[in-house]
């Protein structure tokens, strides 16, 4: 099979603050940013990555949730449990620096993890964890 990862979701809940994140903080470039019903999907990649995006979506929109699902959804946004990112660079320690002068809330600052990975972690102005690690060469 020839697959690829073309989008991943990620939810939001103020999507002026998540674009200032992916777009002023990350650097991603902006593809698509589409309103209904007082409602935004952004979707947002990597410059120079045409084909993976990551679309940041509301989670309440899902009209197969239930009102108990939803308030579920909030409450582990809230903690910063419900969704999450991996994405890779090839010198983490200034990404770190870049990602944390734009007053992104530090869940880790960079270490060389005993599975033989260098990574940090932030959170996103939704709760998301965004992990970034570092290319081995």
């Amino acid at each position: 099979m020839d697959l690829t990862i073309h989008a991943s979701f990620l939810p939001h809940d103020d999507p002026d603050a998540a674009l200032a994140f992916y777009r002023d903080t990350l650097g991603f470039e902006v593809r698509n940013d589409v309103g209904y019903q007082g409602m935004r999907w952004i979707t947002v990649g990597p410059v120079g990555q045409p084909g993976t995006n990551i679309v940041l979506h509301p989670p309440a929109a899902d009209p197969g949730i239930t009102e108990d699902e939803r308030k579920t959804i909030a409450e582990m946004m809230a903690k910063g449990t419900y969704g999450s990112i991996v994405l890779a660079t090839r010198d983490v320690d200034a990404v770190f620096e870049q990602v944390q002068a734009g007053d992104a809330e530090v869940v880790q600052e960079p270490v060389d993890q005993p599975y033989g990975v260098r990574d940090c972690a932030f959170r996103d102005p939704a709760g998301n964890m965004v992990r970034i690690q570092q290319l081995k060469p």
